[in-house]
């Protein structure tokens, strides 16, 4: 049986795969994305701002040699290569597995999102102390609320498809369970 495809998941998943892919290209790129690098033009937009609200993404940080924002690359472009497989699975292969994918992919999402929060929260705001509480809440906060709500609602959905799928599954093997004890 196909999967159920749900329009605002997908949407989700694609909307969301450029956003990432250039999160993850200034940070793998790094010294060339950041300012007075060469590339850094590609980046400035919004990169050139908000280093200075989130030291995490900042030269100073590169240069000391912290591997938080690499760490965090590698598992976005893993998260966003799990994003577009289920867009695959589910969409063009119509694979029943494909809600597995969306559902881990999710996870991955806030997890990943709870782990920098916490990570700025144990290092005492060592990267976003600098700034205004206002300024920490509107740009640092709010900007990665989304990445919470909308994975979360993915999870519901996608969670309570899984599990209606397993019972179905689980009455499937009773049945057949009790036709095989009959038969013997």
């Amino acid at each position: 049986m196909p999967p159920k495809t749900y329009t605002w998941i997908s949407l989700w998943f694609l909307l969301t795969a450029p956003i990432i892919a250039w999160d993850i290209s200034y940070c793998l790129m790094r010294p060339r994305s950041m300012e007075g690098g060469d590339l850094h033009w590609f980046w400035a937009p919004a990169f050139g701002f908000y280093s200075q609200i989130d030291h995490l993404y900042n030269v100073s940080t590169y240069k000391k040699g912290d591997g938080f924002p690499n760490a965090h690359a590698i598992l976005n472009l893993v998260e966003t290569i799990m994003n577009l497989l289920y867009i695959y699975a589910a969409h063009v292969v119509a694979w029943p597995p494909a809600p597995l994918i969306g559902f881990t992919a999710a996870a991955m999402t806030v997890a990943k999102t709870f782990l920098y929060w916490s990570q700025e929260y144990f290092c005492g705001w060592c990267m976003v102390g600098h700034n205004s509480l206002v300024d920490i809440v509107k740009y640092w906060f709010l900007s990665s609320v989304p990445w919470v709500i909308v994975p979360s609602l993915i999870l519901m959905r996608l969670g309570k498809d899984l599990v209606s799928e397993l019972k179905y599954a689980d009455q499937l093997s009773a049945v057949d369970d009790a036709s095989s004890r009959k038969r013997r």
